[in-house]
């Protein structure tokens, strides 16, 4: 009966917008074993992704009210789920599995739990970094935005942190689990920034650490000078988070690096580097040091960027000895807007997967 949860958990998982694909081993069978208890399994494949009350979850699904938010706010605080207390009431929605449950779970990563999300990484990775809308968005190092074009709000990362009320630092979970697999990063991990728009969100966080605003903004500087991109999630508002990635642990990096997966399908992004053939003097810094996802090749003494690789990041340009790299708008046919809200971001990923988003418990 236990196996038969986490299979229709598994299920429902991948009945979602991003996917929990099977894999013949069942790895990812054991990994939902070791984040839930089948009660909470079952309970997790009765709510929606849209937020609910207890009372309303309880109505809809019969279960008894008594108890039932107590529960839900122990699985929330197991990273399992979703909770906000926006008024008077607390609601409570369902998390796929990235971004979400995985990424709840830096408190209770092992080295157990890290080897199984080696395992299942290449299953989940191929299928999940393959198909539009890409999960993050590149948010350029800021002095790089070419001046004659503008960024739009959801491209820079001050109007990013400006939207915030509420700043989280964590450490991140894919430094934590390579590091855990015997292969740690040398780049700072204490990097991930948690946003949110309510004052106080984060001050009974039991994980992480608060900080100003002022903090935030000193941390991306940080992150920048070792070379992290700073990503965000690909929306045009309500973005909830900063992830600040190099090559050898982020994900959404490796998946390029790794499997070869175009990196305008990973990530969307607006601007690439350029590099002046007549500037260069091939010391090759931004691409031995800067670069994160080899878009910047040697030919005849000097550099150049490969254009459909590039993430726009802007890493190479701050550090350039003789300033010959410089960001250029992509052409507009190009540029995707990112969906609006999240919900969009379902809505169309959904769309994408051949799901029927009116019957995923979204509204």
């Amino acid at each position: 009966m236990t196996d038969e949860s986490y299979i229709k958990l598994a299920q429902v998982l991948d009945s979602l917008p991003n996917g929990f694909p099977p894999t013949e081993s069942g790895v990812e069978i054991k990994l939902l074993k070791k984040i839930f208890t089948p009660e909470q399994a079952e309970l997790f494949c009765d709510l929606k992704l849209a937020f609910e009350s207890a009372a309303q979850i309880a109505e809809r699904t019969g279960r008894p009210l008594e108890g039932l938010e107590r529960t839900l706010l122990t699985m929330a605080f197991q990273g399992q789920l979703l909770t906000v207390k926006p008024g008077p009431v607390r609601l409570f929605r369902m998390l796929p599995w990235v971004f979400g449950i995985y990424e709840y779970q830096l408190a209770r990563m092992d080295k157990e739990f890290a080897e199984l999300s080696e395992e299942y990484w290449p299953v989940y990775g191929r299928e999940f970094f393959s198909k539009k809308p890409q999960l993050m968005q590149t948010l350029s190092v800021e002095v790089t935005i070419p001046f004659s074009q503008e960024a739009l709000p959801y491209e820079r990362v001050s109007a990013v942190i400006e939207s915030g009320r509420s700043f989280l630092v964590n450490e991140c979970i894919c430094k934590k689990e390579r590091g855990l697999v015997g292969k740690p990063c040398e780049r700072p991990v204490g990097v991930c920034l948690a946003i949110s728009p309510i004052p106080g969100t984060f001050d009974r966080s039991s994980i992480g650490r608060v900080v100003s605003k002022e903090e935030a903004c000193d941390l991306l500087d940080k992150a920048e000078d070792a070379g992290l991109v700073h990503l965000t999630g690909n929306v045009q508002s309500g973005h909830m988070y900063i992830c600040n990635c190099c090559k050898c642990c982020c994900g959404v990096l490796r998946s390029i690096n790794e499997f070869g997966i175009p990196a305008p399908l990973v990530i969307n992004s607006y601007c690439h580097a350029e590099i002046d053939p007549d500037a260069c003097v091939g010391c090759g810094l931004c691409a031995d040091e800067r670069c994160q996802v080899g878009a910047i090749e040697e030919t005849e003494d000097i550099y150049r960027v490969v254009e459909d690789r590039c993430i726009g990041c802007g890493l190479c340009i701050k550090t350039c000895p003789t300033e010959a790299i410089r960001m250029v708008r992509k052409e507009k046919e190009k540029i995707t807007a990112p969906p609006k809200t999240e919900h969009e971001w379902f809505k169309e990923r959904a769309r994408i997967r051949g799901l029927n988003f009116d019957k995923l418990g979204s509204d």
